[in-house]
């Protein structure tokens, strides 16, 4: 497996992201959106930032049941109740990521959405992973 970031110089240089991510592997993992339910399915975590770190261990707990790594992500998508919120938290957020996935970083997007399937979520991750 093979993932080939590419960050044009032409771009703005990105920051806690790639801009593309060509993948060479032979199986796909698509990731549902994961929120910060616990195992019993409460949502926990009162502010932003405690949210991403209990949604993005979720999806990293799938992606490896999968037979899956962080560093197999190829896409994440990141879907916030308040975007101003997540752009305030911008620094926070990516210590918890290189924490939990380290300092690759897929294409990742982050789209403000009116509110989630749990209503007490703030946030929502989803992602692709390549494996070999």
């Amino acid at each position: 497996m093979s993932l080939d970031r590419v960050n044009p110089p032409e771009l703005s240089p990105p920051t806690g992201f790639s801009h593309a991510v060509a993948a060479t592997g032979t199986r796909l993992v698509f990731l549902a959106g994961q929120t910060a339910l616990d195992g019993g399915g409460a949502v926990t975590g009162t502010t932003l930032p405690a949210q991403f770190e209990v949604a993005l261990t979720n999806l990293l707990t799938a992606l490896r049941a999968a037979g899956g790594a962080p560093d197999d992500l190829a896409r994440v998508t990141v879907y916030a109740t308040d975007v101003a919120d997540y752009r305030a938290h911008a620094a926070q957020l990516g210590r918890i990521w290189r924490k939990l996935a380290g300092r690759d970083y897929p294409a990742m997007a982050v789209v403000g959405a009116t509110r989630l399937w749990d209503e007490q979520a703030m946030v929502e991750i989803d992602g692709v992973a390549v494996l070999s």
